[in-house]
């Protein structure tokens, strides 16, 4: 809202300082600081307000040292971050920009539903929450809100623009330079190669060139994946103090970098990266959810005075997700999202090698003390806050190495 309106007093009244909301890099310096007040200020509040409703968290029993300790402590904290995210947003983005929109709906709809489970669970003392397949249901359901968003609307293109442009003849003998227009695609990056651009298309243009018109029959359901994915993953890592949050910064900031670079038509063409229009207003967005999570961290770590709870964690999930798919590095995930990864993986393989041996032998057997990974390490004894902080040492090493992507290929 004050971009538009200095907008206007710089066309109208010559305002000074004005034309500074022209500059992604000001307003999103702008989202994050404001951000961080909001998250450090009012997250107190928000806090004892939960406390005086009871949201307090229901402790399941898993032998854990100091989990007894956690129960009552308010959870549903991922109202924090979501207020703190949204209000810069609203005030410092341009909320006519497709990328923008997407990320605020991603952000009420995945909230919505973290709340609900939330609620289900302290509320109505149902500690399974909201039913599994309506959770899928809702991610499924963004999932295909964003497919079909990146797909079918004329905003949302892809260019390969050349600075140095060599001046061309074209058979009216006219020159012109050679300016790659921007086009609706389905390509995305692959990182650590050379030609590092891949077109979904191909997994079906392959059969018939004709097909590729029906491209969307192939992205629509990978975005849902990978959306479904991502939230599971950031879901499952919020089992202890400080690692979900903590982890998501590092990732959300680095993505802020991506962002920036990819609509920035200069620094794109220096790095030779997909320049992908109107990208970069994402930064302010980005920029303000990190803050709001740096400072729901100054209450959530150990010993945390309150959990972001399904409210935050499923929305922290398809925030990040949508962003990766929009900027077109999804397939960066693995590695910038490694501690979600091996978190989602453990459990899989957890539960899997116990089904297999309880059907081969007759009793189930596990890899892990216990899963998610994190717990496995609490089982040997190793205090969370420790766990905590090599996580993130992790987390920044992935970071690092997603960054070099860049340039290494």
């Amino acid at each position: 809202m004050l971009y538009y309106l200095f907008e206007y007093l710089e066309s109208e009244y010559q305002f000074p300082g004005a034309s500074l909301f022209q500059f992604i890099t000001f307003r999103a310096a702008m989202a994050i600081i404001l951000s961080l007040l909001i998250s450090t200020i009012y997250g107190k509040r928000i806090i004892a307000l939960l406390r005086k409703n009871q949201m307090g968290e229901s402790i399941r029993e898993l032998g854990l040292e100091g989990q007894a300790e956690k129960a009552g402590t308010p959870t549903m904290g991922g109202v924090i971050i979501i207020l703190a995210t949204l209000i810069p947003v609203l005030l410092f983005a341009k909320l006519d920009n497709i990328y923008v929109l997407l990320l605020i709906v991603t952000t009420i709809w995945m909230g919505i539903i973290g709340f609900t489970d939330d609620f289900l669970k302290i509320k109505r003392k149902d500690k399974e929450g909201l039913a599994g397949r309506f959770k899928i249901i809702g991610q499924v359901g963004l999932g295909l809100i964003v497919g079909c968003t990146m797909y079918f609307h004329n905003d949302i293109t892809v260019r390969q623009e050349k600075l140095n442009a060599d001046v061309v003849q074209v058979e009216s003998g006219e020159e012109k330079s050679d300016f790659n227009p921007a086009v609706k695609s389905t390509k995305t990056t692959l990182p650590f190669f050379k030609n590092n651009e891949f077109d979904y298309a191909d997994l079906i243009t392959w059969i018939s060139p004709e097909l590729s018109k029906y491209a969307w029959l192939v992205f629509i359901p990978i975005v849902i994946f990978i959306v479904t994915a991502v939230s599971n993953g950031a879901n499952l890592t919020d089992g202890i103090d400080g690692l979900a949050a903590g982890s998501s910064a590092i990732i959300v900031l680095t993505l802020a970098l991506f962002a920036w670079v990819s609509g920035n038509i200069i620094f794109s063409d220096y790095l030779n990266v997909m320049y992908i229009p109107n990208s970069g207003e994402m930064t302010i967005f980005i920029t303000a959810f990190a803050g709001a999570l740096v400072g729901f961290l100054w209450y959530n770590t150990y010993p945390a005075q309150v959990f972001m709870g399904d409210t935050g964690s499923l929305t922290i999930g398809g925030i990040i997700a949508v962003i990766a798919i929009a900027i077109r590095k999804e397939f960066l995930i693995p590695i910038l999202c490694g501690i979600f990864f091996i978190e989602t993986l453990s459990v899989m393989m957890q539960v899997s090698w116990f089904k297999y041996t309880r059907k081969k032998f007759g009793e189930g057997r596990r890899i892990f003390l216990m899963s998610p990974l994190h717990h496995h390490y609490q089982k040997k004894g190793i205090h969370e806050s420790k766990i905590v902080a090599r996580f993130w040492i992790v987390g920044i090493f992935l970071a690092i190495l997603a960054v070099i992507t860049l340039k290494v290929r």
